[in-house]
C-alpha cells in the first residue's frame, strides 16, 4: 500500500533533478492531460487523469508502488497538497514547487504582489470572489470554468476595474491581456487562467486617483482593518474623525452596536442604506467588506465618498430613493438601513440577506420594524440603548443620545 506520494509542481520550466528522479521511480502518475504528456512521464506507469482530487487520493492510497501527483505551480498553494495530506487518506507528502500560477501572473504584468488579496473563484465561491474585488485595489483570482474572466466582470457592473488576464500561463500558448472590466465579456478566454484585478483609490493616491507607488508592507494582502488616513485606530470612531456633524442616528456607540451586528467581514457584501455621512459604510468597508452606500441626497453621497477616502477604502455609491434603486443592485449579505421607512426594511428583506441591521426613535417605531422582519424569515432581537458623553474635566454631561437598536438574523430554515 502506499503510504508516500511526491507532489511535483509545473510551471513550463524545465523540472529539477529531484522531479525528474521521482518521475522515473514512479508507477503511478497523477495529473491533468498536458502534465501525463510531459516526456518525463514514464509510459509503463499507471496513469490517472485527474478530476476528483479525492477520489485520486483514495486510488493513490491502495497503490502498491511510488506514486506522483503532477500539478500547475506550487501545489501548497490552493492545490492539491491539502486534499492529499488529509487524515482519512494516511498519505506522507513531499512536495517539489514550482512559480505559483499567482506569482507568474504578477510577473508577467511586471507587478509587486505582497499588497495584493488572493481570492479562488469556483461557481459556489463566485460571489464572494466578487465582492472582494469591490473592496480592495489589487486582487489576484484563480478561476475556474464557470467561474471566471466573464462571469467576474459582468458581476461588476457599475465597478470600474482594470483586469489583467492571463491564460495558459507555462505554455507554448501563453497569452496576457490588459482592459477595462466593461470589455471583458466581449471575448472568450481559455482556461486555465489567472485574472488580475486592479483599480479604484488606494492610501496615498495621488490627485487623479489613480494609485501610487506604497512604501514596503509587512503583512501579505496588507491590512484591511488597517487604521484610516487621519492615523485612527480602532472602529465606531469618535465624531470629530469625520470633520462633519454627525446626527443621532449615527452616534458613536449606536455605530459600534451595529457595527457588532452587522460583522461585515471578506467577501460579504453590505448595503447601507440611508449613508448619511457615510461613518457605517467607511468603518465596514474597513473590515474587509464590499459596501454599496445608497442615499438620496447628494450631499450624503458626496460625505460618504469623503468618508471613504479618508478612512482609506474602496465603496460604491449609489444615489438614489430606496426601495426603488435597490431593485438593481447586487444581492447583499448584510444590510444596514439609516433610514427609509418600513417600504425599505420589507424590501430588504425580501431579498433574504443574512442580516438586517437598523435603528428606531421611538418604541412604537422599533415594534413596527420588528414586526416586519419577524413576518418574514428572521429572527428579530431589539435593545434600548442610552449613551452619555461626559466631559471628563468636570464629568458634565455634553451629549444624551437614546434610540432602539433592531436587528434580524435569518433563520437557517429559511428559503
Amino acid at each position: 500500500m502506499a503510504d508516500r506520494v511526491t507532489v511535483i509542481g509545473w510551471d513550463g520550466s524545465p523540472l529539477t533533478p529531484a522531479a525528474r528522479s521521482a518521475l522515473l521511480a514512479a508507477t503511478l502518475v497523477a495529473g491533468a492531460a498536458h502534465h501525463l504528456a510531459l516526456p518525463e512521464v514514464p509510459d509503463d506507469a499507471e496513469h490517472i487523469r485527474l478530476g476528483s482530487i479525492d477520489l485520486a487520493a483514495r486510488r493513490i492510497a491502495g497503490h502498491r508502488g511510488s506514486a506522483v501527483v503532477l500539478a500547475d505551480g506550487d501545489p501548497g498553494f490552493f492545490g492539491v497538497v491539502r486534499t492529499l495530506r488529509a487524515p482519512e487518506h494516511g498519505l506522507e507528502v513531499e512536495v517539489v514547487p514550482a512559480v505559483s500560477a499567482v506569482a507568474a501572473a504578477f510577473a508577467r504584468a511586471g507587478m509587486a504582489w505582497d499588497d495584493a488579496q488572493v481570492v479562488v473563484a469556483h461557481r459556489r465561491t463566485l460571489r464572494r470572489a466578487v465582492n472582494v474585488c469591490r473592496a480592495h485595489t489589487k486582487v489576484a483570482v484563480l478561476t475556474s470554468p464557470g467561474a471566471g474572466p466573464v462571469e467576474l466582470a459582468l458581476l461588476l457592473e457599475g465597478v470600474h476595474r482594470t483586469f489583467v488576464i492571463c491564460e495558459e500561463l507555462g505554455t507554448d500558448r501563453e497569452q496576457v491581456s490588459v482592459l477595462t472590466s466593461d470589455k471583458v465579456a466581449d471575448h472568450v478566454w481559455r482556461d486555465p487562467n489567472v485574472v488580475i484585478v486592479i483599480g479604484g483609490t488606494a492610501v496615498g493616491s495621488g490627485a487623479s486617483g489613480t494609485a501610487i507607488a506604497a512604501a514596503p508592507g509587512w503583512l501579505l494582502g496588507g491590512d484591511s482593518a488597517r487604521p484610516s488616513g487621519t492615523g485612527a485606530r480602532g472602529w465606531a470612531l469618535p465624531t470629530e474623525e469625520y470633520g462633519i456633524t454627525l446626527d443621532e442616528g449615527e452616534s458613536t456607540w449606536l455605530r459600534a452596536a451595529q457595527l457588532a451586528r452587522i460583522g461585515a467581514r471578506t467577501g460579504d457584501l453590505v448595503w447601507d442604506i440611508g449613508s448619511g455621512s457615510g461613518a457605517v459604510a467607511a468603518e465596514a468597508a474597513r473590515f474587509g467588506a464590499a459596501v454599496i452606500a445608497v442615499d438620496e441626497e447628494e450631499g450624503a453621497c458626496a460625505a460618504t465618498a469623503a468618508a471613504a477616502r479618508r478612512a482609506g477604502v474602496q465603496l460604491q455609491v449609489v444615489q438614489g430613493r430606496a426601495p426603488h434603486v435597490l431593485e438593481s443592485l447586487p444581492e447583499p449579505d448584510v444590510v444596514r438601513i439609516g433610514g427609509g421607512g418600513l417600504d425599505v426594511v420589507t424590501a430588504c428583506a425580501d431579498r433574504r440577506p443574512e442580516r438586517i441591521v437598523t435603528h428606531a426613535a421611538t418604541r412604537d417605531e422599533a415594534e413596527a420594524v420588528a414586526a416586519a422582519l419577524a413576518g418574514g424569515v428572521y429572527t428579530v432581537e431589539c435593545s434600548l440603548l442610552q449613551s452619555v458623553d461626559l466631559d471628563t474635566r468636570d464629568w458634565s454631561e455634553r451629549e444624551r443620545a437614546v434610540v432602539f437598536l433592531v436587528a434580524g438574523r435569518r433563520r437557517e430554515s429559511a428559503p
